[in-house]
């Protein structure tokens, strides 16, 4: 079986679970729930790779294990805040205005902007876990272990940062503040920081198993760009900005991405 295969297989089960869920949200007219499925979709790719290539050694075992770690935790998170929380405002504004302003249905809007769009990002983020486990390997490297590390690390990093920010949102008394204590007084995203940790330390574990892996690194890339000047940073912070009063005052002094020493007023 060559990589080209791997990749088919994966890109028609990626498409097959789109439409799928494409065809719920016209039903429930949301498609706030994609972002859920962002993360666990990543761990369908992993695990349709490791059943198709039949897991070949210890490089195919660190990327599915910390794929599932990462994806299923994330995935999890965002589907209770979903339920919690409701439609996502990003994407009621974003399907809105495709409605009023083109004369889409909704059942269009949600296809071309949102799903169309998210299916493909998804297949090119999650390369790492794809082509990593196209070689057969007999023990990680240091490049590996330190990969390991980076996602690992990231995989805490974000954990702890939407823990901290779902108990700050669920104080009463916390609301219309910002929240600059913990690691979001080092970083103002450090659940985008650590997100892009664990799949920049994907990508090393699957770039030691030789140039196959190593060609994934438009992965990491692509997921890179789209938290900090996409999707990520831009769309959240100009929404904070509106609605939050103290949120020009956070960012003078706070690291937008990378987590750094606060700056002196």
């Amino acid at each position: 079986m060559d990589a080209t295969h791997i990749l088919v297989v994966n890109a028609a089960v990626i498409a097959v679970c789109f439409a799928v869920l494409w065809l719920i949200s016209i039903r429930l007219k949301d498609v706030s729930f994609v972002d859920s499925w962002w993360a666990v979709g990543m761990v369908v790719a992993a695990w349709t790779t490791y059943l198709v290539t039949g897991g070949h050694g210890p490089h195919a075992m660190a990327l599915l294990a910390i794929c599932t770690i990462w994806g299923l935790r994330l995935g999890i998170h965002l589907f209770w805040r979903w339920r919690k929380s409701g439609p996502d405002p990003r994407y009621v504004a974003m399907l809105g205005k495709a409605q009023s302003e083109r004369g889409w249905s909704f059942g269009k809007a949600s296809l071309m902007i949102v799903f169309a769009m998210q299916a493909p990002l998804m297949f090119v983020v999650c390369l790492p876990v794809q082509l990593g486990q196209y070689a057969v390997t007999t023990a990680l490297g240091p490049m590996a272990w330190l990969g390991v590390a980076l996602a690992v690390m990231g995989v805490g990093f974000e954990s702890i940062g939407d823990l901290q920010l779902s108990r700050f949102k669920a104080d009463p008394a916390n609301q219309g503040a910002v929240l600059d204590t913990g690691l979001w007084r080092y970083t103002r995203h450090p659940n985008y920081f650590g997100d892009a940790c664990v799949w920049w330390g994907l990508y090393l574990i699957a770039a030691e198993t030789g140039w196959v892996g190593a060609a994934s690194i438009l992965g990491p890339i692509t997921i890179t760009f789209l938290l900090t000047k996409l999707s990520g940073v831009p769309m959240l912070e100009d929404r904070m900005r509106r609605r939050r009063p103290g949120y020009e005052a956070y960012i003078r002094r706070t690291s937008s991405f990378i987590p750094l020493p606060p700056r002196a007023p």
